[in-house]
C-alpha cells in the first residue's frame, strides 16, 4: 500500500513538473510573438505611409493598433507566465 502511494506521489510530481515546463515554453514563446508584433507596429507607425496617415486623421491606422496592442497583451503574459512559480 505505501509502495502504491509513493508511486502516486512521485507520479504526480512528475506531472507538475512537465506543465510547469510547458506553461514556461508557452510563456516564452508568447513573449517572442509580442516582440515581433510591436517590431512591426512600431516599424509600420514610423513608415511613410503611417505618419502621413497619421498627419492626415491625427491616429495611427487600425492595422497599426492592432499590432501594437497585440503585441504588448502578448508580451505581457508571456513575461507573466515565465515569472510565474
Amino acid at each position: 500500500m505505501l509502495k502504491s502511494q509513493a508511486m502516486l506521489l512521485m507520479c504526480t510530481k512528475i506531472d507538475k513538473d512537465i506543465n510547469m515546463r510547458q506553461a514556461k515554453l508557452m510563456g516564452l514563446v508568447l513573449l517572442i510573438i509580442g516582440a515581433f508584433l510591436l517590431y512591426f507596429g512600431f516599424n509600420q507607425a514610423n513608415s511613410t505611409f503611417g505618419e502621413l496617415g497619421e498627419a492626415i486623421t491625427g491616429k495611427y491606422s487600425d492595422e497599426t493598433m492592432a499590432y501594437l496592442i497585440g503585441g504588448v497583451i502578448a508580451a505581457f503574459l508571456g513575461l507573466f507566465m515565465l515569472l510565474r512559480k
